[in-house]
């Protein structure tokens, strides 16, 4: 093993000989006369220089397409857009692979917005029983296209004007009124569309009752057409439209009228006596129970006494038609007081006054006001005396009042006082001309 100071003193001659064999001939011509392989010249870069070279050869290789062998693939990049521009002209924009001067064709992109949600209904009305001039409403949960509003069906159809009262709310007034005691179907389709174009799901079907109307029309009504004793005298009141630039046709003023009466006054005509004047101020119902009676008989209707869906739709054709009462009002009174008599109004006149003969102690004829609700020309009333025995009497011009009370003729050798069994009894020719007055729904009256 060599010293420290062998290495020293051999080194100069070797590093002489490198620096040789590097740049001169003399170390080709020494390494061939020792057999070794002749070493090209060659030129060493700075290592920075080198590192610069690489990096820019593998960009080349990598921009063009060419994969280095041994290495992973590198990822293309796309290069930055050049902007080409002068002072005060235009800029244009190009990008690698596209000629000079040529705009680069701007990327197309799809926007797709999302439907809109689902219309819905949020709540409506009326429900269950409502008025006739009640409005429809119906609340949706986006607002609606105000140009292009679809409105519902009704049934039974009914003139009325559907508005937008708010954007999101449908609102039907009608001109008139709904029929009484009707039945009112609503049915929203799906052809209502909002704003944006969302529309129901499925369509909307409600319905709701329509009331009866009011009780004060119907004696308006009753004594309009001459089945009261009463006139009735509207107050003065400015005429105004239903809603501004509509008018009410006079059908529909009418139907409007059977909810909502006009103001006004019920007055008796003239030449009535006291005592109708107290029924009406006391016992009104009976009175109107009588009219309507009188109204059903002429117009073929069951005789109840009530004012139903037939009667009203009766009592709206006739005022519609002008139509009154075919045979007036008239109105009696028995008198028990010695003598016994029969008194008959028609029209406020008194045009029947007649002995008469009422019932005897044990079978009195009831005191109190009666409507008449069965009329015969003729018959033969049958029952039992007071001493049991069985009776069965031919009478005529027979007109019921309070149960198997009547007002008949029958053959008496006097009238004036009790004789009968409860009916009020007249002569043949009173009986005949009281029978003409006495239709049904007449008010008997027999007072002590």
């Amino acid at each position: 093993m060599r010293s420290f100071k062998q290495a020293q003193a051999t080194r100069p001659a070797s590093a002489a000989a490198e620096r040789t064999g590097r740049g001169g001939a003399r170390g080709n011509v020494a390494r061939m006369l020792d057999g070794a392989p002749r070493t090209p010249r060659t030129r060493r870069l700075p290592s920075r220089a080198v590192s610069a070279a690489v990096a820019l050869a593998l960009g080349t290789l990598g921009a063009t397409g060419v994969a280095l062998a041994g290495a992973p693939p590198t990822p293309s990049v796309a290069a930055p857009s050049q902007s080409t521009a002068s002072p005060g002209s235009s800029s244009t924009t190009t990008s690698p692979g596209s000629a000079p001067g040529t705009s680069a064709p701007a990327p197309q992109t799809t926007t797709t917005s999302a439907p809109p949600p689902p219309l819905r209904v949020l709540s409506w009305g009326p429900r269950g029983r409502a008025g006739g001039l009640a409005s429809i409403f119906i609340r949706f949960s986006q607002p609606l296209s105000a140009a292009d509003v679809r409105r519902p069906s009704l049934s039974p159809r009914t003139a009325g004007d559907w508005t937008l009262s708010t954007p999101t709310t449908l609102r039907f007034t009608p001109r008139g009124a709904y029929a009484p005691f009707s039945r009112v179907t609503v049915i929203v389709g799906r052809a209502v569309a909002s704003a944006q174009g969302a529309r129901l799901r499925a369509p909307l079907r409600f319905t709701f009752t329509i009331g009866a109307p009011s009780p004060t029309r119907l004696l308006q009504l009753l004594a309009q057409q001459g089945y009261l004793p009463l006139s009735f005298r509207p107050a003065r009141q400015r005429r105004h439209s239903h809603a501004p630039g509509v008018a009410r046709t006079r059908l529909q003023a009418d139907e409007a009228a059977l909810f909502a009466p006009p103001a006004g006054r019920l007055l008796f005509d003239a030449g009535w006596p006291a005592s109708l004047h107290i029924l009406w101020a006391h016992d009104r119902q009976l009175m109107v129970r009588g009219a309507l009676m009188a109204f059903e008989a002429a117009h073929n209707l069951p005789m109840d006494g009530v004012a139903g869906p037939a009667v009203w739709a009766a009592l709206e054709r006739d005022q519609q038609a002008g139509r009154r009462a075919p045979v007036g009002y008239s109105y009696a009174i028995a008198s028990e007081s010695s003598p016994e008599t029969l008194t008959v109004w028609h029209d406020g006149h008194i045009v029947l006054r007649s002995l008469a003969n009422t019932g005897v102690p044990g079978a009195p004829t009831q005191l109190g006001t009666y409507p008449v609700y069965l009329r015969l020309r003729s018959q033969v009333m049958q029952g039992t005396n007071l001493d049991g025995s069985h009776y069965a009497d031919p009478v005529a011009w027979v007109a019921y009042f309070n149960g198997g009370d009547a007002v008949h003729y029958f053959p008496r050798a006097s009238f004036g006082y009790p004789q009968s069994l409860g009916c009020v009894e007249l002569p043949y020719a009173a009986a005949e001309q009281a029978w003409g007055y006495l239709t049904y729904g007449t008010l008997v009256t027999v007072v002590p």
